[in-house]
């Protein structure tokens, strides 16, 4: 059976899960949502979708559709995710979940009533790097001490990945640290018991912070302090350090190192290094074996009341 997704968003996250999913059998992109149609006409000319529109609720309203993935602005989201599953529809949501707390438990409610699949795109649940320190933890042989993560961009105006104009705010806390919080949750084996957050000043244009610092705690002694910053002029990206009670890793996107800077073979981990990839395939995978997926929506919640949490904070 073909699973049958419609995609919304075509910008630079929505392009990586369309070139994932080209690697995944058995799954037909049948319809492409965007703000501007001519530009999702060429996004779904390159990639033989037949069905363009502006309108998430015109593909909703398909029948063959089962599934969604939403590669939207941050704010829609949660909005989004509630009128897939009312739909009918499996749904995969970007990361984060939300930015209101309050929406992200509804959008979990709505699963637990409807059954349907719904994930969230925790994408370091999955990158090769990080999988391959998980495994070590779940087998026994490793246990995190310290993560020390850096998230550091140069995002002085509001530019994407391919570095056009975006339509909304991107965010230190709601978007980027939501990576971070619920890996470390996810890696330490334990839940957040103690978080606090301090932010350098707001930018004047943007209206956010552009620079901040977090502390975070496992109920298990595990600590994690996470930097992040848009104002840094390179190198770009996030840089993980974990730092265990037999081993020290370093995570550079999809490369491991050891504390020795000795760099550690992933390519085997996983049936891919294309971490949106893994993703998506899991998603696929949930919604054939009728289970719940790994960083479901229901899983990921405590990461965004931990953010809730320091938004208060810093409020």
């Amino acid at each position: 059976m073909t699973i049958k997704v419609a995609l919304a968003g075509a910008g630079a996250f929505g392009i990586k899960h369309l070139d994932g999913i080209k690697n995944i059998p058995d799954v037909e992109v049948v319809s492409l949502i965007s703000r501007d149609l001519s530009k999702t006409q060429e996004v779904a000319d390159k990639y033989g979708i037949k069905h363009v529109t502006t309108d998430l609720a015109d593909s909703l309203a398909i029948k063959e559709v089962d599934a969604v993935i939403l590669c939207t602005p941050t704010q829609m989201h949660a909005a989004q995710s509630k009128a897939c599953l009312e739909a009918g529809k499996h749904v995969q949501v970007e990361i984060p979940l939300c930015d209101i707390l309050a929406e992200g438990e509804e959008v979990v409610a709505l699963q637990k009533a409807t059954g349907k699949v719904a994930m969230c795109g925790h994408t370091r649940r999955f990158n090769p790097s990080h999988q391959f320190v998980h495994k070590k933890i779940t087998a026994g042989e490793f246990n995190i001490q310290q993560m020390d993560v850096q998230t550091y961009f140069f995002r002085r105006t509001n530019m994407n990945a391919l570095g056009q104009p975006r339509s909304w705010t991107d965010h230190l806390l709601w978007h980027h640290a939501a990576h971070t919080v619920d890996l470390f949750a996810y890696q330490a084996g334990s839940p957040i018991v103690k978080a606090n957050a301090i932010q350098g000043p707001i930018h004047p244009n943007l209206g956010i912070a552009m620079d901040m610092s977090i502390q975070l705690q496992a109920a298990n002694g595990a600590i994690c302090t996470l930097s992040l910053s848009f104002n840094n002029d390179g190198p770009l990206g996030t840089f993980f350090r974990y730092i265990g009670d037999t081993a020290t890793y370093i995570a550079r996107y999809d490369d491991l190192f050891n504390g020795k800077e000795e760099k550690i073979d992933v390519s085997k981990v996983d049936v891919s290094m294309n971490g949106i990839e893994l993703q998506d395939r899991e998603f696929f995978a949930a919604i054939r074996e009728g289970r719940e997926p790994n960083a479901s929506v229901a899983q990921v919640l405590p990461c965004y009341q931990v953010l809730h949490q320091l938004e208060q904070q810093l409020a």
